[in-house]
């Protein structure tokens, strides 16, 4: 595939060369009410053609993402990822995680794989392989969570069952990249090391909750369903798995039927170890960016085994989420809802989060042209658009996190390597199947 030239758009929402911010409406009419259905007679999308947005769509990651990472953030010599980087391009320190590694490995095998054969991402994504192997604890023990530029442990995080799926996830779609199966093997080996740890009953993990809350002995958390779901997702894009295939109808089972809270119809983040759900401030607790998250996740699937039940299911939690966790004052979505009674949010924003919301709106416009997807994509690809990219600040690259109005500062301390690209890539390869469709849902 060729990468295409950012055009000069024109038309409804069209964007400012200056500011990067959607212009107004060039007709009034199309943000009144009946919006909707005139985008669906127009099949404009946020008011813009298919066409149009997948455009934008390739700016955003080919000349403003991936020349960055480039120049400034891929370990060329060693292999890896300098996430500790600021806004200008300069590396703070030239320390590593085995989160951004193993969410680089799968980003530029995914790249490889599905949007250009460049034969540099596929050298970038095989150069941190083999650097993260060198320092593989071998099958029992978990990855260092941190280490310097060469390998050397710094334990400056906590070691977690996260930063080993992020790195099967990788080797999984690096096994397809580079046409060599052993990598599979090793992913397949990684998620079953971490699902027989999850299950343990001295299993640890330190919740990131605000508010006091007794600690929950081997806690269910959705988080790592969604991870386990994803890593396992990965491997059967790629090909059956009996142990994968049974991974993933775990995930789901425990995300759907026990997760999801009947009281408010909302998903907790945290169970006991029996799947029950816990007594005190944890049955309050709803982390609604992992939410989101999860239930596009769940989608995918569905689609992946054309199960159009649980489509429909999990896009009708999705929307419930989205909803609730809008801020109707100034746009955008709380990742964090503390306690559900009280009504007491985190309200900063986060832009993975508003990523999960563009994925799944749009994933919903492909297969189903749900209304509501038209219309909460276009709310949310405006606000994104109006409050991230940095360009109208003078740096590359979109802001990652901030306040509830989500105010710019100069200091940036962390590189996004991993939510911001996977939003781009998934949503330029919806757009383009939705493309050849001719704008028609594509049926499971």
């Amino acid at each position: 595939m060729k990468r295409r030239n950012f055009l000069s758009l024109s038309g409804t929402l069209a964007l400012s060369p200056i500011t990067g911010k959607l212009a107004k409406a060039a007709n009034p009419g199309d943000t009144e009410p009946g919006i909707r259905d005139g985008m669906r007679k127009k099949n404009k999308i946020a008011g813009y053609t298919p066409g149009e947005l997948l455009e934008q769509y390739h700016s955003f990651l080919f000349e403003d993402f991936l020349p960055f990472m480039e120049k400034h953030v891929i370990d060329h010599d060693l292999g890896g990822f300098l996430w500790n980087t600021d806004r200008s391009g300069k590396n703070i320190t030239t320390n590593k995680r085995t989160w951004y590694d193993g969410r680089g490995i799968w980003v530029y095998s995914f790249l490889y794989n599905n949007l250009k054969q460049d034969p540099s991402y596929l050298e970038t994504a095989g150069k941190t392989v083999d650097f993260v192997l060198k320092i593989n604890p071998g099958r029992k023990a978990l990855w260092p969570s941190s280490y310097t530029r060469d390998g050397r442990e710094t334990k400056d995080f906590p070691q977690d069952i996260y930063g080993d799926l992020f790195i099967a996830e990788g080797l999984a779609e690096y096994s397809e990249a580079s046409r060599d199966p052993n990598f599979r093997v090793m992913a397949k080996e990684i998620l079953l090391k971490c699902i027989d740890r999850y299950d343990r009953k001295d299993f640890s993990y330190v919740v990131d909750y605000g508010p006091v809350a007794p600690a929950i002995p081997a806690p269910r958390i959705l988080g790592h369903w969604m991870v386990l779901l994803r890593t396992s997702y990965c491997l059967l894009s790629h090909g059956p798995d009996k142990e994968a295939e049974n991974i993933m109808k775990r995930c789901i089972d425990a995300l759907m039927n026990f997760h999801n809270n009947p009281a408010y119809d909302l998903f907790n983040e945290v169970l006991n170890h029996d799947l029950s759900r816990p007594e005190g401030p944890f049955s309050q607790f709803v982390y609604a960016g992992h939410v989101i998250e999860t239930l596009w996740m769940i989608m995918y699937e569905a689609v992946r085994i054309r199960d159009r039940k649980l489509f429909d299911s999990a896009a009708e939690k999705f929307k419930r989420h989205v909803e609730v966790a809008w801020d109707d004052v100034y746009g955008g979505v709380f990742r964090s809802l503390d306690n559900v009674d009280n009504n007491v949010w985190k309200v900063d924003k986060v832009l993975w989060e508003q990523a999960e919301v563009l994925i799944g709106t749009l994933y919903m416009i492909e297969h189903t042209g749900d209304p509501w997807a038209y219309e909460w994509f276009e709310k949310m690809y405006r606000y994104v658009i109006e409050t991230y990219p940095l360009k109208k600040y003078g740096y590359s690259l979109w802001n990652i996190d901030g306040d509830r109005k989500a105010t710019f500062k100069k200091e940036g301390t962390r590189i996004e390597n991993y939510h911001h690209p996977r939003h781009l890539m998934l949503n330029i390869l919806s757009l383009e199947r939705i493309i050849r469709a001719g704008g028609k849902v594509i049926s499971f």
